[in-house]
């Protein structure tokens, strides 16, 4: 079962998924130091367990302020689920792990070209291989259960599993209007970033989100070698026979992949493989040229966007 997630999302994840298929200090309760390493919690990170036998996850030295928040996070729910009788695995997935797609956008140019030269974009592997568990859309990787959480309802009667969903996610709201965070995934986005704000102190933040991200696309669209780069990326995939919808450096790093997902035929993830091996190496072949082509332009890129962050007018 999916277990919700109200964690700080990573940003270039949902513009990759393209919607086709899109969370943090020990928390409550002293740790007794015993080591629980190894039971499936994150990847590369030590683990103990409170007094209470919650497992909680060690934050990794040197991580990022929203990667510790997500520590934060699933350490208190883990916390707040013992004290209600249940199991919770913290797990926090590195970038890697978080999305499938991260392999295929070009920012490490020699795992992308790996990845590139057998899968293209990834949209028709997953019906030429269909029990590659690493293809996205496969029926492997569909069917893999790859978060520690899937598993802590194992065992449970159906009463028991709809008390486990109480306490973690609140009581089901009578109608819509009454829907809000509750349950132990409200207390430990609390434990993480804090008591909800107001309607209105949550309106000014998310304008200000909206603003410093609008402000980082001017940035960089603006960015004076990142648009020379961008004209020469776009000459490159027009003299491969690539339509290219947009020369701005934002667009242009995801441009040819995001044009083939608006024209992939509806019954994409159906396909029978000898339906999709001709599209596969088609898709191969101008993922192949869309790396070449822009890899210089990727190079310079990638950075600046991560000091200046941006996730689209509509992200």
């Amino acid at each position: 079962m999916s277990m919700p997630k109200f964690g700080t999302p990573r940003i270039r994840m949902s513009a990759l998924a393209l919607g086709l298929l899109p969370l943090l200090a020990a928390c409550g309760g002293g740790s007794d130091g015993k080591s629980a390493a190894g039971n499936g919690s994150s990847d590369a990170s030590a683990a103990t367990t409170t007094v209470n036998g919650a497992t909680q996850l060690t934050v990794p030295d040197g991580v990022d302020d929203a990667t510790k928040k997500e520590y934060i996070q699933e350490n208190a729910i883990a916390v707040c689920m013992k004290k209600q009788g249940f199991t919770y695995t913290p797990h926090v997935e590195s970038s890697t792990q978080a999305d499938t797609f991260a392999a295929v956008d070009g920012e490490d140019y020699a795992r992308a070209k790996q990845f590139r030269q057998k899968y293209g974009f990834g949209y028709y592997a997953g019906a030429v291989y269909p029990n590659d568990a690493n293809v996205p859309f496969s029926k492997a990787a569909m069917a893999k259960r790859t978060a520690p959480q899937d598993q802590d309802e194992d065992g449970l009667t159906d009463a028991q599993k709809k008390a486990y969903d109480v306490a973690l996610s609140g009581p089901p709201a009578k109608t819509k209007a009454d829907e809000k965070p509750a349950g132990c995934s409200e207390a430990g986005r609390v434990a993480a970033n804090g008591p909800a704000l107001s309607a209105a102190a949550e309106k000014d933040a998310e304008k200000a989100r909206d603003d410093q991200n609008h402000a980082n696309g001017l940035a960089l669209n603006g960015d004076s070698q990142l648009v020379q780069l961008a004209q020469k990326f776009a000459t490159c995939l027009t003299g491969q026979g690539i339509q290219v919808s947009t020369t701005q450096p934002t667009g242009m790093v995801s441009m040819v992949r995001l044009d083939i997902s608006r024209q992939l035929p509806e019954n994409f993830m159906s396909l029978s493989k000898d339906e999709a091996l001709p599209l596969l190496n088609k898709d191969i072949g101008i993922a192949m040229k869309d790396l070449e082509c822009g890899k210089t332009f990727r190079a310079a890129y990638f950075p600046k966007e991560k000091a200046k962050p941006y996730y689209g007018e509509n992200g």
